[in-house]
């Protein structure tokens, strides 16, 4: 019989395909519809649209929205199917042999998955909960080595909603300067623009840096997944000019109905994030008022931005028996968190999704994983 290898370790995240009642374990907002989009000149836009190849870097005027909301050019800018496209690309890339790869931890897995795939030595940089997730730039130093070719973070964080604060960022390119000077800073911006209400909107952190390269979708702050649309921007023209290739090389293009559709919500996006940014500051708001109700069981890092966040079972009262009750307890609630294993945290960590529920649906979520909690917990006493 032929042999397989292993090139993608298998992840219970993709249990998120499977769908439940209640559902607090995903980390975007609520799904737009395509009739939203449809009304006036963009039915008859999508009418003369010809299903042709479209140019590998990417459509001209969605290239264009998407540097205007970063402060680059517009050739500074690739389209990508999804954003795991230009995280698989730039790894691919950048693994010749030999080349290590630093990531910050707890992290979504498919961001890490991708540098095992290609062989690249991955090394963890640890970013703790008791520290806010807060990124160490001391042990970041004591990580990097002359064959790193490649720091990746993410701001905010998934799983976490923390930003990169500016004296992080500035500590991080330092240790690069002094160790790995040709290594290139990933920053996976994906929930840059999910801020919650009327809080300020970050910029960008690309245009700090040439040796920055940030990347993001449509699949998180913007409600469509299902559009598989992203996109990587690079100041670096070498780095550029590879990922045009690379992109050529694997998929050709994105789909021209699927950027069609990434033009209008962009075209639309002023009228379309407040109403996002009210809904994600609600369910922030529910979920402390939950923490805060449920002290005594739990304790949590307050996100920067995101649908998201991560909640802790407390040491005192959650041993690894109770933790396991509590998600059994869930389950049979028909409920589910995002269990910390998933990202490389404990499983007493949780990523808690408050963007996706409209909001009475995740009001009784929440009353749900209370009970989860406390009969975990009082069971175990």
């Amino acid at each position: 019989m032929p042999r397989v290898p292993s090139r993608f370790p298998h992840n219970d995240i993709m249990s998120l395909a499977q769908p439940v009642r209640y559902d607090l374990a995903e980390s975007l907002g609520p799904d737009l519809r395509l009739g939203q989009l449809l009304a006036g000149d963009f039915a008859r836009e999508l009418d003369d649209l010809t299903l042709a190849y479209g140019p590998t870097e990417g459509d001209a005027e969605l290239r264009r929205l998407i540097a205007a909301r970063h402060g680059v050019r517009p050739e500074e800018v690739l389209t990508t199917v999804g954003c795991m496209q230009a995280l698989f690309l730039l790894a691919f890339i950048l693994s010749e042999p030999g080349a290590e790869a630093v990531i910050g931890c707890p992290v979504f897995p498919n961001a890490r998955n991708v540098l095992d795939a290609v062989n690249m030595r991955v090394v963890a940089l640890p970013m703790r909960f008791d520290d806010g997730y807060r990124l160490d730039a001391d042990r970041l130093r004591s990580l990097l080595t002359a064959r790193t070719r490649l720091v990746s973070l993410a701001s905010p964080q998934n799983p976490s909603g923390v930003a990169l604060s500016e004296r992080e960022l500035h500590d991080a390119l330092a240790a690069m300067d002094e160790i790995c000077p040709e290594a290139f800073l990933l920053l996976d911006e994906t929930y840059r623009e999910a801020v919650h209400g009327d809080a300020d909107l970050r910029p960008s952190l690309v245009t700090r840096d040439r040796r920055i390269v940030s990347c993001a979708s449509f699949s998180k702050c913007h409600g469509a997944p299902g559009i598989r649309t992203g996109w990587v921007i690079t100041q670096d023209a070498a780095l550029r000019a590879q990922l045009v290739l690379a992109k050529f090389n694997t998929t050709i293009s994105n789909s021209v109905v699927d950027e069609a559709i990434a033009r209008r919500i962009l075209r639309e996006l002023d009228s379309l994030m407040p109403e996002r940014r009210r809904h994600l500051a609600a369910g922030l708001s529910r979920t402390a008022a939950f923490v805060a109700d449920n002290a005594e069981l739990v304790e949590w890092v307050r996100p920067d931005a995101g649908a998201l966040c991560c909640v802790r079972l407390r040491r005192g009262v959650f041993d690894d028996a109770a933790v396991a009750r509590f998600y059994d307890e869930l389950a049979a609630r028909e409920a589910r968190v995002g269990a910390g294993s998933w990202f490389g945290e404990e499983d007493r960590v949780v990523r808690l999704g408050f963007g996706l529920l409209a909001l009475p649906q995740l009001d009784e979520a929440l009353h749900l994983t209370s009970q989860a909690l406390t009969t975990a917990a009082r069971r175990g006493r």
